[in-house]
């Protein structure tokens, strides 16, 4: 059992899985960073400054004193009913989804263009030896 399990963590497909994971995992705080540092208050600034997190709906009774924000009423024990924080997910998954669209219609246009490019003329091999000598002989012949 355990060589099986040496056998399968040393496979190509398992490291590359985990790299990938890992790789995934950066590009996702990399992007969760663009997203909500650089594309959101772009987006904010157009559209009036909206900020969708602090959408909700109060699904309980409020207690007296509790100031009607998303954090307060959490803290309160109400439940909630927060739509602008799926609708924040929602367009951090869209401008994600098209920022990887992008990248990988790049990727495929650079190898196209990879494939494409005219390959350099390669010299044909030399003759073997043993037929330059049947070639010499056989010129010899018909003089």
């Amino acid at each position: 059992m355990v060589q099986e399990f040496r056998e399968f963590a040393i496979k190509g497909n398992v490291i590359d899985l985990a790299v990938g994971v890992i790789i995934g995992g950066a590009f996702g705080k990399i992007v969760d960073s663009v997203v909500g540092d650089l594309i959101m208050p772009v987006v904010g600034l157009v559209f009036g400054k909206l900020d969708f997190s602090n959408l909700f709906v109060a699904l309980g009774h409020v207690p007296e004193g509790t100031a009607m924000t998303l954090d307060a009423l959490k803290k309160a024990g109400v439940p909630v009913f927060a739509y602008g924080s799926f609708i924040t997910v929602a367009v951090n998954f869209f401008i994600l989804a098209f920022i990887i669209f992008m990248m990988v219609k790049q990727i495929n246009r650079l190898k196209r263009n990879a494939e494409a490019a005219p390959a350099a003329p390669v010299a044909p091999p030399p003759t073997p030896e043993d037929i330059v000598l049947l070639r010499e002989i056989r010129d010899s012949l018909k003089r």
